[in-house]
């Protein structure tokens, strides 16, 4: 069997650009490679009304024994202004031992580093006692709708059984080896709507002003202490993101109000919980000022951790041998695709650094990127023993 280079196949996958949800042929690409490699495979397309369609690839090799899945994407966010990058995005070159490209951190060369790592696996280990699988998206810069969320339903139905997940998003901050992501908050935003009574500034007691309003309940929203954190997780956290009053005129009262906030959540809470601790606040300051209020909320997922197991700290050693960094085990950052996976697999998420993903000149390092092959190689290998 054939060893597939890691750095030429990420230079091959950054070729394409699949700007979210724009596939342009990538999955197929990808699919043959791992039909070389022996995986039966299976393109999977999504639709749902308001949305773009999605193509996703799941493919399995072996049918038996414990099943380790690897998780990623292939779709990329926008490069922004051309002009700004030293190198086209999306003709992948090599500067100063880093590989440039959109995607090359974010998270291409990722998905290249696990093939690869299969691929040297294959050859060293002929039968071995399992089965591997790939989940990969083309949704997971967008609105995640018919992305890993539909594959993951797909699977329940088809009664498919995965043991452990590897999600390779890059999870260090600045170094390789320095974290392992075992968990993420959740994710609510609201968008909240005051309807008052538009007036003359002169006469305002002829009215009912929603700003008012809006700014109490942004003020209480803002000072609620939710929590102080635990273990695993850092303490939740509100942040107003926009504040909207349509008003073209400076003497007048406006008859509406509105604005967006963001919670990130830790596991002390459920989406639900949220909600309601929230509702409360905005009927009782609505009530009070003689107002009324609309409230959207959108969950992006809830809170979720992998309690820490054999997996975990095998593969947290392996990090350390190859890297001779220690990986901190955190749920730090946003959320992530494990946030759908985690309804049929435990996990964890390890892969590059991410400190130049979705920047002008994203990039990877060589020696990282060899280095990662190296780690998920020896995690496959101690895996199945």
């Amino acid at each position: 069997m054939q060893k597939i280079n890691e750095l030429q196949l990420a230079k091959e996958l950054i070729s394409f650009p699949s700007i979210t949800p724009v596939d342009v042929g990538v999955m197929k690409f990808l699919e043959k490679k791992l039909k070389k490699l022996g995986f039966k495979t299976k393109i999977l397309e999504f639709k749902e009304k308001g949305f773009k369609p999605v193509k996703n690839l799941y493919a399995r090799l072996g049918t038996k024994g414990p099943n380790f899945c690897y998780a990623g994407h292939l779709d990329v966010v926008p490069p922004g202004n051309i002009k700004d990058w030293t190198v086209n995005p999306f003709k992948p070159s090599i500067k100063n031992g880093h590989l440039i490209g959109r995607g090359a951190n974010d998270m291409k060369s990722s998905v290249a580093a696990f093939v690869s790592a299969v691929s040297t696996f294959l050859t060293k280990n002929k039968k071995f006692n399992g089965s591997l699988s790939f989940l990969i998206t083309g949704d997971e810069e967008g609105d995640a709708i018919n992305g890993t969320k539909k594959v993951v339903e797909y699977l329940l139905r088809k009664k498919e059984k995965i043991n452990f997940c590897l999600v390779g998003e890059p999870t260090n901050p600045n170094r390789l080896g320095e974290m392992i992501k075992i968990g993420r908050r959740g994710s609510i935003t609201g968008k909240i709507k005051i309807i008052g009574e538009q007036c003359h500034v002169a006469y305002q007691h002829r009215g009912n002003n929603p700003s008012t309003t809006l700014v109490q309940i942004l003020k209480e929203i803002k000072d609620v202490k939710f929590d102080q954190g635990n273990k695993h997780f850092q303490p939740t956290n509100l942040e107003v993101t926009k504040i909207n009053i349509e008003n073209d005129a400076d003497n007048i009262i406006p008859g509406s109000a509105e604005a967006t906030f963001n919670i990130r959540f830790n596991n002390k809470h459920s989406s639900n919980s949220i909600k309601k601790r929230l509702n409360k606040i905005f009927k009782k300051i609505t009530k009070k000022n003689k107002s009324k209020f609309i409230i959207d909320y959108r969950v992006s997922g809830e809170a979720f951790l992998t309690k820490p197991n054999k997996t975990t700290f095998m593969i947290q050693n392996i990090i350390k041998r190859i890297t001779k960094i220690k990986p901190r085990l955190s749920t730090t950052g946003g959320t992530s695709d494990l946030r759908f996976i985690k309804a049929i697999s435990p996990g964890l998420e390890f892969g590059l650094v991410g400190k130049t993903m979705h920047k002008v000149d994203e990039a990877v390092s060589l020696r990282d990127l060899k280095n990662l092959t190296k780690i998920y190689e020896s995690i496959l290998q101690n895996y199945f023993k």
